[in-house]
């Protein structure tokens, strides 16, 4: 399948059933090609095309549906919290206050923007990896979405350039904090924070938004403690990432030296991307098998590597994401390839290869 090919089909799975969340496609499939194509800063500093493409822009659609166990109620009532009136709905809804959270989970949690919407009825539908330059957080209440992303505060001034192109900004505030609003030519709009402890927060919405809803929401969004923040999130997300490998992992065979520990480093995140990134480094690994065993003359260990990859199929992660997005098919390719006796140097970008 060609690159072209490929983002005709995440177009095309961006907006199953013709909803229009997701805007003017045709402008959506020209920039996934831009980034798929291009070597920015922006592409650099926010991870492997992967990541990106299938998690961060396109899952939120399908994943609130089909991926996460639960969404959560955004009525945080903070100040409330704060006037000691009680535990607040969407900790309650979540994760909820008493919850235990990992170290690494507390510490990613500090170093992210931690900005949530700070009224009754809106829900969390989907969260990318949750790390400390970049990641993804999806917010819905019925038909309009907000979608946070965040990068390292230096590719600032490379994306409000970008959003200038397009039309002139107004200036806004979120959370107390200077930020500029845009606007498309298809209706939805672009916030862009100013950098802020090392960050830039950019905020998208889906087409049905006015200017008025957009000021209404703006204005209800707020920045919360890492406890909160963690406390707020659906309690699938923020199992403790050992029990959560050991499902995804229940009938996945592990390559020579798969260091399951390693995986905490993917912190929290939704089911999509959690599978996602847990398959990709089963993946490499068992590419990195078969390139020694060739290399060596080890046939056996060239059939166990070729064995497992054709098992893949199988995987009952693999199965169910592939209702949710192309992750699936993209590994499926590469490993169908390996059964073939062939491989494409692209998977080292593909997988997201180490």
């Amino acid at each position: 399948m060609t690159t072209e090919e490929r983002v005709d089909r995440l177009v095309r799975d961006a907006d199953p059933g013709g909803l229009g969340v997701m805007g003017d496609l045709g402008g959506v499939r020209q920039a996934l090609l831009e980034d798929i194509l291009s070597e920015s800063l922006v592409r650099r500093a926010v991870g492997p095309p992967w990541r990106r493409l299938w998690v961060r822009r396109l899952a939120g659609v399908v994943t609130a549906a089909a991926v996460l166990v639960s969404v959560v109620p955004v009525s945080m009532v903070v100040r409330g919290q704060a006037e000691g009136e009680g535990v607040s709905p969407i900790v309650s809804a979540g994760a909820g206050a008493g919850a235990v959270f990992s170290p690494l989970a507390m510490e990613a949690a500090e170093r992210s923007p931690r900005l949530l919407i700070d009224r009754a009825g809106w829900t969390v539908v989907a969260l990318s990896e949750f790390s400390e330059n970049y990641g993804m957080v999806r917010f819905r209440r019925g038909g309009r979405e907000l979608e946070m992303n965040w990068y390292p505060a230096y590719v600032y001034a490379d994306r409000f350039a970008g959003q200038r192109d397009a039309g002139p900004g107004r200036s806004v505030r979120v959370d107390g904090w200077p930020a500029d609003a845009f606007q498309s030519l298809s209706g939805d709009f672009t916030v862009l924070v100013r950098p802020r402890d090392d960050l830039v927060v950019e905020m998208k919405t889906s087409e049905n938004w006015s200017r008025k809803d957009l000021d209404r929401v703006l204005a209800d969004v707020v920045r919360v403690d890492a406890r909160t923040w963690l406390a707020v999130l659906p309690a699938e997300m923020v199992v403790p990432v050992r029990e959560r490998a050991a499902t995804v992992l229940a009938d996945v065979p592990l390559p020579p030296g798969f260091d399951v520990a390693a995986l905490e480093e993917i912190g929290v995140s939704d089911s999509y991307y959690f599978g996602a990134a847990v398959t990709s480094r089963v993946g490499c690994g068992w590419i990195a098998e078969w390139q020694r065993a060739r290399a060596s003359g080890d046939e056996a260990g060239v059939g166990r590597a070729v064995e497992a990859l054709r098992s893949s199929h199988g995987w009952r992660v693999l199965r169910d994401m592939d209702r949710a997005g192309d992750w699936p098919e993209v590994f499926w390719e590469y490993a169908d390839e390996v059964v073939a006796g062939t491989l494409r140097p692209s998977y080292v970008q593909g997988l997201d290869c180490r």
